[in-house]
């Protein structure tokens, strides 16, 4: 499977979705939205879910979906898991209980997934025995990911797994859920309303709203566009950096990343040299000054190239899209800073970031060939 292909309509009460997409099917495709605009009901249309759809899905070679030609293909017979906001354990059971119904349930395929591997990358083996009552908020969306594993399905659905948990939790099993593309093969299309686990696991980004895909692309391409800000969060709104550790300096409590070449550094993020990193940071975490400052706290400088400015005329501020080496930053500024700076496409300038405004906890290291335990 490579590709996810989408053209459907569907009535759900007095709300409609008219949904076009193309999708890679590797990885994770982050659906993103406010609450209302259609992801859920998008999700329950690929699971197969919603009896008032018309209009194509097709999941690599399998067509799921073609009501011109008569082809329904029934939930059960989807190769898909779906993690629901809430987990749906079955509560009777054990762990391993909730475990072995999932695998007695599960397809049978070439290539079947390890039972022992999943248990170990979720870190659930010391969960097996014990009774899904018992366990944590984030034990139990763990468990769930490993019983939907289990089934052996082509594609994943996660409607807002993590809503009830908290932002320490939530940042936990988000490194677990970012390993399974790599680990299993398996794409994920994850649907949720908050921008920083968006910006954290995804490869793709969907941007709903009324029902409709407004817009689709790669992860950093998507968040770097001025355009978007209404449905991104003006306030949350940020650029994705992906760089390289090159350097821990334990004295300070400093970890430097490599952005082709130029160096950034943040809180100590406790990995190896040469581990990949992803880093989210917001716009109105970026100044910026037309000449290199001296003298100063902020500990990252980085030589820019404004490409694009878009002033809100209901407000004070306007926003900067800047080049910065090969990777994009976004800066969120006074419009009287703009207008006083001489600020204008093409104009070199430099962006000045805190270290300690990089978030520890939206920071998601690449955890590929054992790169990080």
């Amino acid at each position: 499977m490579s590709e996810i292909d989408i053209e459907v309509l569907a009535n759900r009460g007095a709300f409609r979705l008219d949904a076009t997409a193309h999708f890679s099917a590797r990885g994770i495709t982050v659906v993103l939205g406010p609450s209302g605009s259609g992801k859920t009901t998008l999700l329950r249309v690929l699971a197969g879910l919603e009896k008032q759809v018309s209009g194509s899905i097709r999941i690599g070679d399998e067509q799921w979906l073609d009501s011109k030609r008569g082809i329904r293909v029934a939930t059960h017979e989807r190769s898909i898991g779906y993690i629901f906001q809430e987990a749906r354990l079955f509560p009777h059971l054990s762990v391993k209980g909730n475990l072995d119904f999932a695998q007695r349930r599960g397809k049978r395929r070439a290539r079947q997934l390890d039972r022992a591997q999943i248990i170990s990358i979720l870190g659930i083996k010391q969960l097996l025995d014990r009774r899904c009552t018992a366990l944590s908020g984030g034990e139990i969306q763990r468990v769930a990911i490993a019983r939907s594993l289990l089934t052996n399905p082509q594609l994943l659905l996660m409607d807002e797994p993590l809503s009830a948990l908290d932002l320490v939790r939530r940042a936990e099993a988000l490194a677990y859920i970012e390993r399974i593309p790599d680990v299993f093969g398996i794409p994920i299309v994850y649907v949720t309303h908050a921008i920083e686990e968006a910006s954290r696991v995804a490869n793709q980004l969907a941007i709903m709203n009324n029902g409709r895909i407004i817009a689709t692309g790669p992860a950093q391409e998507i968040v770097a566009r001025l355009d978007l800000a209404p449905y991104l969060g003006r306030f949350e709104a940020g650029a994705i950096l992906e760089g390289t550790v090159t350097n821990e300096d334990p004295e300070f409590a400093i970890s430097t990343v490599d952005l082709d070449g130029t160096p950034l550094q943040v809180p100590s993020l406790g990995l190896p040299k040469s581990c990949k990193v992803r880093l989210r940071i917001r716009a109105r975490d970026v100044a910026i000054a037309v000449k290199r400052p001296e003298g100063i706290s902020i500990r990252n400088v980085i030589a820019a190239q404004i490409e694009e400015i878009v002033e809100e005329e209901d407000s004070a501020f306007a926003e900067l899209r800047l080049k910065a080496m090969r990777q994009i930053l976004r800066a969120r500024i006074t419009r009287r800073s703009v207008k006083e700076l001489d600020l204008k496409p093409g104009k070199d300038v430099f962006a000045l970031i805190k270290s300690i405004a990089v978030d520890r906890q939206l920071i998601a290291a690449q955890r590929r060939s054992g790169q990080v335990s």
